[in-house]
């Protein structure tokens, strides 16, 4: 296991944010700049990781490459190539992104995301940005969610199948796959069943927690770690079981206070994890 954050935390230098993410105990980083960055300030950061043991977990997307506006759609597929293309280029675990979204919110929830026609243009976008990249040191990836493909191990399977790509792998989050009493209720059996289905096909993993609130109806309420229910050290031996690098990143937090917080909570909760 290699705790990092999504946070590049305050810096002003390679070398200080470098300094930085080994001080708060990170072994893994997410890539703090983007391909459309110099490529000398790239190679500048990439040094820096690994001079200092820094697993390059992530490069970035975040982008509806599903976007209705044809001229949109087609800078957004640019920026994955080329952000897969980068996460080649420095040796990143994997280039991660959304399905996309059938409406004006990137990532938002529509009754379209989830259509016969939408799912094959999926395949298509994934196979499109693959070839295009032409990778053969990392692997793109789509980050599961609670309101579009894929929504489950069983649906990453099927996506595998369809897209039939080699360098197409999967992203672990499982709180944003936890959208149901089931799954919440019985969390390690639902890490068991992505281990098994996904298994070394993983290639990063997300972590944060889950609250059920109170109110009708079910109603669950994504938090910081330690603030809701999910068995996270039971997660995180299993990503860890898959391999020992298996990079897990603190997201979704709002300050580099909060980070730094959460990260101690982090290391103190899964102590003893190898």
């Amino acid at each position: 296991m290699r705790l990092g954050t999504s946070s590049p935390l305050n810096h002003a230098s390679a070398e200080e944010w470098a300094k930085n993410q080994v001080a708060l105990g990170c072994k893994a980083v997410v890539f703090p700049l983007s391909s459309d960055d110099p490529e000398e300030k790239i190679q500048e950061y990439v040094e820096c990781a690994k001079a200092n043991d820094l697993l390059i977990a992530e490069v970035g997307i975040w982008r509806n490459a599903m976007s209705l506006d044809s001229k949109d759609r087609e800078k957004q597929r640019d920026y994955c190539v080329n952000q897969l293309k980068l996460a080649d280029r420095i040796n990143a675990r994997c280039a991660v992104n959304v399905a996309g979204a059938m409406g004006p919110r990137w990532d938002g929830h529509y009754k379209e995301n989830f259509t016969k026609e939408t799912r094959a243009e999926i395949v298509k976008m994934v196979q499109e940005i693959i070839d295009r990249a032409e990778v053969t040191n990392t692997y793109f990836t789509l980050e599961p969610m609670p309101w579009m493909i894929p929504t489950g191990p069983e649906d990453y399977v099927r996506l595998f199948e369809e897209v039939n790509r080699d360098r197409f792998a999967a992203h672990m989050d499982i709180i944003n796959m936890t959208n149901s009493f089931e799954r919440y209720y019985q969390a390690e059996a639902f890490v068991d069943r992505c281990k098994d289905l996904l298994g070394n096909k993983i290639r990063s993993c997300h972590i944060k927690d889950s609250h059920l609130k109170e109110e009708y109806t079910f109603q669950l309420e994504e938090c910081a770690p330690g603030k809701g229910e999910y068995p996270l050290r039971y997660y995180v031996q299993t990503m860890n079981s898959i391999d020992p690098d298996m990079p897990v990143i603190l997201e979704h937090l709002n300050s580099d206070e909060e980070y730094i917080y959460y990260m101690n909570y982090l290391k103190e909760e899964l102590h003893g994890i190898q």
